[in-house]
């Protein structure tokens, strides 16, 4: 596998193999490989070999044979994934029974470039794009029938809304129908993603259960039986059928877990321990990502980090004494040389292919000047692609490369390398945005995309043509962390670094640690969380290397990554913190509802409320005849778009709390989607088993509250909610109204941002730099992020994300140095008149005027520059100039950008 170069479209061996064993699919390391399937005629029968004696790179190879190696470790992390679940298993899904019947997999297929129709929607009886398709969740999750299982899988709604929203970008005439039961966009930005889908033209989700019914012989359409609550039942005919199947456990599961000597749940999927979700039963044998249960790519990212801090506590003792140190050829100069440019133009799937003419532009390429090289590469980014930019800068004596791809952001760091290792100046490396700022946003304009993408191109070689050479230089990083916060986050993530060797300054702006978890009495999977806080707080303040400020306000944060310097009021007076990295865990607060009575009857109460009381026995609550609850209060609305992830789960949690010690008890709980996401949602179906009655309302006729009498005389609450399965209106009498009230960013959140320089989203959390590639990690570079400030979570979910905090500070303290970029400002003396103007500007301290023979000057510290350019517009005299982003090298661009042409060019069409 690793040996196999096949490129898109080159499928030689596909066409070749006889019985079509033989696939293209998608690998991590290596995003296009050939695999040989089970029924490939010499696995079965010894004949063919055919597509061995074509490969010209050897990559097939029969006569290889299982090996078995020993390999001594001191820990095993099992990160074992996740398996579709196969529709075949229940007839009724008619899965490879109907032709135009597939599974959301294969469409996902369909949707890719790689895929069986080069990106095309066709269905296969034939190959005609479908008009009309049709989406049915939950196929083999939330169903207690035989082979399906009983837990949600979590990631289903959100990858259909994907698919629709792709499918509407591929074919906008398309009709897009979603079946579903709840919409369970519980995820950071799930609920606007979900907004984004439900409001395309042609879109229509949908409530209902459905079963197919049958095959239209003569078209090979597909109908759907579903009902409505004013239509009643109906049937509908569907181009194509797309079953969004839910996530078994790993293949094998049973097996792998008694070689490994580990306990599973009754789901097959690993036993957690409710304190620590990343070990097993078995010291020194860990768990993360899908093996943990059904969890979307964010969780597996930092639950795998975390588990590597898990791992790094146990083999702290060997750190660093196995490590290689990597080594660069030398530097060749190549400032006197001709520019001899190659260019790598990525498909990026379909992100890019998909409306740009790749091929067209790789021939524009190579008519631009100094270009000597110019090639397509189906993903730049990837493994084998990096590579043969080295080795393609070396053999042909490239002296710059410009990668026209996606944005910098991410991959910057990763080009710039495949230079060194072709013994290049990194700084020689000039990346072309052709997605974000071209196909994601001409999409529909294709010619236009694909002349403004030779456009890009064309300024990025002017450009190209005037980079220098930089060099970066070594910072040395302090070993010691800040924590902010002395919440669960917080805590757990300090003893993590702590138990590494590490000094951590915890600071928490209460009295007492612990945050909002003091107020949590029990989880629905029956922790004591009091015992479990207090535990922790104990072992924070008798550890040695942590050191705790309560009490504490932040007054100032300064510094770069390495190397922050913090100042703390606190109860230990005034104190400047040193620290290499810093960690923000400020946690959350709780929305005041100012609806329902909220404050004004004191039978109306939140959940946190409601709990206290449960847990200190209060008559009033446990021996109530009814309780009402009404869930998204304060959320999912205008004012806070998003919804508060763990509600729904909290009020399934108090019911069952509240029927186990009142049987008795009328409960209600009126909701707009119940999002018991995961193995949550086998509480979700004993609360209905107890008789607790679950009411959808709309949020165009939310619920009335108001004071009354029931028929028995007693005084209750009147709660007044439209029924739309019944038609009518219900009046319910409760003694006790709960208000699921929504999680909202803590009142610090703003003021810490400002302190420590990172950003926001636009429901006020922590913004991560990268939603999936980087969870728990700023922008700025040595500040990390976990638990609630990140976003609504629960206590497992907050404390994987905890040591995955963790495990990213032990990436940082665990270098002596770290590299700073050369992209840095720099003062031309002769220029400078002291106006102070840059210095005003600069929000990094990095300028201060010295005394020099000609006066006083401005002088930038290259260890505190960030390198945004933010003096170098201020300064009227043009005195500062920011490296690599030079006057000549940016009007270079704007020179080429202007070209004449006889037509107007891509720019000014697409504006």
């Amino acid at each position: 596998m690793e040996y196999c170069p096949v490129t898109y479209p080159d499928v030689f061996n596909q066409e070749i193999s006889q019985n079509k064993a033989v696939h293209i699919y998608f690998s991590q390391a290596i995003p296009l490989v050939t695999y040989i399937d089970e029924s490939c005629l010499y696995l079965k029968e010894k004949k063919c070999r055919i597509c061995e004696g074509v490969c010209e790179n050897k990559a097939i190879d029969f006569r290889q044979t299982p090996e078995k190696r020993k390999v001594k470790v001191g820990a095993v992390l099992l990160s074992l994934g996740l398996e579709p679940f196969d529709p075949r298993v229940r007839p009724e899904y008619r899965y490879g029974e109907f032709q135009n019947v597939v599974t959301s997999m294969d469409f996902e297929r369909l949707l890719s470039s790689t895929g069986a129709y080069a990106g095309e929607i066709l269905r296969a009886s034939d190959l005609k794009h479908p008009q009309k398709i049709a989406w049915i969740q939950c196929v083999g999750s939330r169903s207690v029938v035989e082979g399906n299982n009983s837990y949600c899988s979590g990631v289903c709604c959100t990858y259909t809304q994907k698919q629709v929203i792709l499918t509407k970008d591929h074919h906008p005439e398309a009709e897009c129908t979603v079946f579903h039961n709840d919409i369970r966009s519980f995820g950071k930005d799930f609920e606007r993603y979900f907004q984004r889908a439900e409001n395309l033209p042609g879109v229509r989700f949908i409530r209902s259960y459905v079963s197919i019914g049958r095959e239209i012989p003569e078209s090979k359409n597909v109908t759907i039986r579903y009902a409505t609550p004013d239509d009643g039942v109906k049937e509908e005919e569907f181009d194509l059928v797309v079953l969004s199947v839910g996530l078994n456990p790993p293949r094998e599961v049973i097996k792998l877990a008694q070689q490994f000597g580990v306990e599973l749940n009754p789901h097959q999927f690993c036993k957690l321990d409710p304190v620590n979700p990343l070990v097993t039963n078995r010291p020194g044998i860990f768990v993360s990502g899908g093996f943990q249960g059904p969890v979307d790519i964010p969780e597996s990212v930092f639950s795998a980090s975390g588990a590597g801090s898990q791992i790094g506590q146990l083999l702290d003792y060997r750190r660093g004494k196995l490590t290689q140190e990597r080594e660069y050829p030398p530097e060749r100069d190549v400032s006197q040389e001709e520019p001899r440019i190659g260019v790598f133009v990525c498909h990026c799937g379909a992100n890019i292919s998909g409306v740009v003419n790749v091929p067209d532009t790789v021939e524009y390429c190579k008519t631009l000047p100094h270009v000597v090289h110019a090639q397509n590469q189906v993903f730049s980014c990837a493994t084998n692609s990096a590579k043969e930019i080295t080795d393609i800068t070396r053999e042909k004596g490239l002296n710059r490369v410009i990668v026209a791809a996606c944005s910098p952001r991410t991959l910057e760091p990763l080009f710039r390398d495949t230079l060194r290792e072709a013994g290049i100046n990194p700084y020689y490396y000039e990346m072309a945005n052709i997605r974000e700022h071209n196909s994601w946003v001409h999409s529909k304009e294709k010619e236009a995309a694909t002349r403004k993408a030779q456009d890009i191109i064309r300024m990025s070689v002017a450009r190209a043509c005037h980079l220098e050479p930089l060099q970066e230089f070594d910072l040395p990083v302090n070993k010691a962390a800040l924590v902010v916060g002395g919440g669960l986050s917080g805590l757990t993530c300090a003893l993590s670094i702590a138990a590494q060797g590490h000094e951590v300054h915890l600071v928490e702006k209460d009295a007492d640690l612990g945050g909002i978890a003091r107020r949590i009495h029990y989880t629905l999977e029956g922790l004591d969380v009091p015992a479990y806080v207090q535990d922790l707080v104990g072992k924070v303040y008798h550890h040695p290397l942590i050191h705790v400020y309560t009490g504490a306000t932040i007054t100032e944060a300064t510094g770069f990554i390495g190397s922050f310097v913090t100042r703390v009021q606190s109860d230990r007076g005034l104190s400047e913190i040193k620290h290499g990295a810093a960690v923000i865990a400020i946690g959350a607060d709780l929305y005041t509802p100012g609806e329902y009575l909220y404050g004004q009857d004191e039978r109306v109460l939140t959940h946190l409320e409601l709990e206290e009381k449960i847990a200190g026995g209060d008559e009033k609550v446990t021996g109530a005849q009814s309780l009402v609850m009404i869930q998204c209060v304060g959320c999912r609305n205008e004012d806070r778009n998003y919804c508060s992830r763990i509600c729904c789960s909290q009020s399934v949690k108090h019911a069952l709390k509240l029927k186990e010690l009142n049987p008795q008890m009328d409960i209600t709980i009126l909701f707009r989607d119940i999002r018991t996401y995961g193995f949550k949602e086998d509480y979700y179906r004993a609360a209905s088993e107890k008789d607790v009655k679950f009411i959808r309302f709309e949020p165009t006729a939310p619920p009335r509250v108001e004071a009354g009498t029931a028929e028995d005389g007693r005084s209750v609450l009147k709660v007044t909610v439209p029924d739309y399965i019944l038609g009518k209106e219900l009046e319910l009498d409760a003694d006790v109204l709960a208000l699921a009230a929504a999680v909202v960013p803590s009142a610090a959140t703003k003021e810490i941002a400002g302190l420590f320089k990172v950003t926001l989203s636009p429901d006020g959390f922590f913004k991560e730099a990268h939603v999936k590639l980087r969870p728990v990690e700023f922008a700025t570079d040595g500040v990390y992020l976990c638990g609630a400030a990140h976003y609504p979570k629960f206590m497992q979910e907050t404390i994987n994300q905890s040591y995955g905090a963790a495990g990213r500070v032990l990436t940082l303290l665990s270098r002596d140095t770290v590299l700073a970029s050369g992209s840095v400002c720099e003062v031309d003396e002769n220029k400078c008149v002291s106006c102070g103007a840059c210095i005003t500007a600069c929000t990094y301290g990095a300028i201060e005027f010295y005394e020099t023979p000609q006066g006083r000057k401005a002088k930038v510290n290259p260890v505190l520059c960030k390198g945004d350019g933010l003096c170098n517009t201020k300064c009227a005299t043009g005195a500062i100039m920011l490296k690599h982003f030079t006057d000549e090298e940016l009007l270079s661009e704007i020179d080429a950008a202007l070209v004449e042409e006889t037509a107007p060019t891509a720019l000014e069409a697409a504006a």
